[in-house]
C-alpha cells in the first residue's frame, strides 16, 4: 500500500491492516516514533488497523494519540487504553496543506475544538520534517524551537530525543461527502 512505512511488519487485506508484532509505543526513541508514524499514516488513508500494544503503560499522556487507531482489547489492559478505544473517532485530529501554511483541526478533547494555522517558516519546516520521525538533535536551532512549540500544542510527540508529527493528512474519509 502506498504511503505506509515499511518499518512495521504488516499485511494488507483490502482496507484492513494486520500488524504482525505488538507495537512498542512505550519503548521510546525511534521505535516508538516509527510506530506512531505508521498508525498516523493508516489513519490518514482511512484503513482499519488490527494491532496489539506491547507495553501495558506508556511514559506519556495517551490522550495525545486518541485520534489514532486504538490497540486491540487486552484482558489486563490499563484504563488509559480502554479510554483510548472509547474516545477514538475518525477525524479527531488532522491537517490540510495550503500554499505556505498548514491548517490543523484538533478535536481530541471533548467540547474543545481548536483550529491552528501554521504559517511561520520554522514551524512549517519542523512540521514537515517531523512527518518522518527524526532526532531532535538533527534539527536546525529554529526548527528545534518550533518542534518544542508543536509539542506544547500536542501536535508532535517527543520520546527519548525522537520526534514525530501527530496529525495525519486525511486522504480518505469513511463516508463520501455526497452521502451526508
Amino acid at each position: 500500500m502506498t504511503g505506509l512505512p515499511a518499518v512495521v511488519p504488516h499485511r494488507v487485506t483490502g482496507r484492513r491492516i494486520e500488524v504482525h508484532e505488538p507495537l512498542r509505543l512505550g519503548a521510546g526513541g525511534r521505535e516508538t516514533a516509527e510506530a506512531v508514524r505508521f498508525l498516523r499514516e493508516c489513519q490518514g488513508l482511512g484503513l482499519t488497523v488490527a494491532w496489539e500494544a506491547a507495553d501495558a503503560e506508556l511514559p506519556y499522556d495517551v490522550r495525545h494519540l486518541r485520534h489514532l487507531p486504538p490497540p486491540a482489547r487486552r484482558r489486563d489492559e490499563p484504563e488509559e487504553l480502554t479510554a483510548w478505544r472509547a474516545a477514538h473517532r475518525h477525524g479527531l485530529l488532522y491537517h490540510r496543506r495550503g500554499p505556505d501554511f498548514v491548517s490543523v483541526l484538533d478535536r481530541r478533547e471533548p467540547g474543545a475544538a481548536a483550529r491552528i494555522t501554521l504559517d511561520h517558516p520554522d514551524l512549517l519546516a519542523a512540521f514537515h520534517t517531523l512527518l518522518t520521525p527524526a532526532p531532535l538533535d538533527a534539527l536546525a536551532p529554529g526548527q528545534r524551537t518550533a518542534a518544542g512549540l508543536l509539542v506544547a500544542e500536542r501536535l508532535a510527540l517527543v520520546t527519548d530525543g525522537w520526534a514525530v508529527t501527530l496529525p495525519p493528512r486525511i486522504r480518505r474519509w469513511p463516508v463520501p461527502c455526497t452521502a451526508v
